[in-house]
């Protein structure tokens, strides 16, 4: 991992989220800002999440503790009392001090903090950019040439794509997109210009629809408070949208979690609802913190963890995660395709203070958008073969250990979903 702390960029990540949510995150460690690796998670102040079959002894280990309302059957947030039962005072968190009593007590992983999951993840954006200008008349890239009426069109048609990211803006200009549908996002700020972003869930439904044309998408806004939610929140919202009955559901986003174990909202969530439903797909983006540590939930083995090519189609993007459990690596450096019409403050350095105008259209990178570019080659494939999305995801990254690339891993390419069947 790259010199976090030295990065002015990382910082002013950090900033952005400190700013939407106060006192109500903290960051582990609390020394962050002196260490190379900078933050290791960020989680929520007074609240630890614990299993429902955990519950009462962990309320009888703390001797209190309420049950907060809401989420789903299998996991509780715990609102925790003021005094830690045997206080180790050299931590000034008292978040941090009841998980290491329940680590001492219970062992690791009974009690988990509450993560806090970012479309731009793990502090380092899943947007490995800011996005950027382009040309006016610029086609989007990668995008496959306009399907004929055929049985071989890996189109998408049939098969429904669920977006969890920050909400929906209409891009008429961008024809491609037609019939995209979703929940309005906040795009503008009260200057009328473009917030930090904004456009993101367009973007992604661009890079889908460049894949699969008549895919059929909806981009849901969840990611309201500068491109993050809580854990708790999150599992609620991947099982809200499972209503939509989706084939696949995209999230671009994710986050480092203590001790690198997975996330526990989300692995209720993957074992008790996602496992339950026949032939669904999860597709998560792999993160951008050049690391290969576990990030979640694209490191779960029930879902298709996507990393990024960088710009020439064969080396691993200098942004990108790696590691065993990124299960494939797609095009995600320096993208084009539709995004929102009007004025850009950047905020992340050296491009803090520039004023950057678009017109419907944007470069940008991530592996965010490596993520829908997989979606799409599953949703190709499914209108070919007739699979469903498990099928034809298995398919797809059986494929693409036929093409790995050394040092980098399995690889999928745009026109994929037609070259998988061979």
């Amino acid at each position: 991992m790259a010199d976090q702390t030295g990065d002015r960029k990382y910082v002013a990540q950090i900033e952005l989220i400190l700013a939407a949510f106060g006192r109500e995150v903290e960051i582990y460690p609390e020394d962050w800002q002196k260490r190379p690796e900078g933050a290791d998670y960020l989680y929520r102040t007074g609240v630890v999440l614990v299993r429902d079959e955990d519950l009462t002894r962990v309320i009888e280990l703390f001797q209190g503790g309420r049950p907060a309302e809401g989420g789903i059957g299998g996991v509780t947030r715990l609102l925790l009392p003021e005094k830690v039962p045997g206080d180790a005072p050299e931590d000034r968190s008292v978040t941090q001090r009841f998980l290491k009593y329940a680590d001492l007590r219970l062992g690791r992983g009974v009690v988990t903090p509450e993560h806090l999951f970012y479309v731009s993840p793990s502090v380092s954006p899943c947007p490995a950019t800011e996005p950027e200008e382009v040309p006016p008349g610029i086609a989007p890239d990668p995008m496959l040439p306009e399907p004929f009426p055929s049985a071989d069109n890996p189109d998408g048609r049939g098969v429904k794509v669920v977006v969890l990211d920050v909400g929906w803006s209409d891009a008429p200009a961008a024809y491609w997109l037609n019939g995209v549908t979703g929940d309005p996002e906040n795009a503008f700020d009260g200057s009328g210009r473009i917030r930090p972003y904004a456009g993101h869930g367009t973007f992604i439904a661009g890079v889908m629809r460049a894949i699969a044309r008549n895919v059929e998408i909806v981009v849901k806004s969840y990611f309201t408070s500068a491109g993050a939610i809580w854990e708790f929140d999150l599992a609620a919202a991947l099982d809200e949208v499972l209503d939509l009955a989706p084939d696949i559901i995209s999230l671009s986003a994710g986050t480092r979690t203590r001790f690198d174990l997975p996330a526990l909202g989300l692995d209720v969530f993957i074992q008790t609802r996602l496992n339950r439903v026949n032939g669904l797909t999860l597709v998560a983006a792999a993160g951008n913190e050049a690391s290969r540590d576990y990030f979640w939930p694209a490191a779960f083995p029930e879902t298709v963890g996507v990393g990024a090519l960088a710009e020439n189609g064969r080396d691993r993007a200098s942004f990108s995660n790696f590691g065993s459990w990124v299960d494939v690596y797609a095009p995600g450096e320096n993208l084009v395709n539709a995004f929102l019409t009007g004025d850009y403050l950047c905020t992340e350095p050296p491009n803090t203070g520039q004023l950057r105008s678009f017109a419907g259209m944007a470069r940008w990178s991530g592996t965010s958008f490596a993520t829908p570019l997989v979606a799409g080659l599953i949703a190709g494939r499914m209108s070919i073969t007739g699979e469903n999305a498990k099928q034809a995801a298995d398919a797809l990254l059986a494929f693409a250990l036929t093409q790995s690339e050394p040092g980098v891993g399995p690889v999928l390419r745009a026109g994929d979903a037609i070259t998988s069947i061979g």
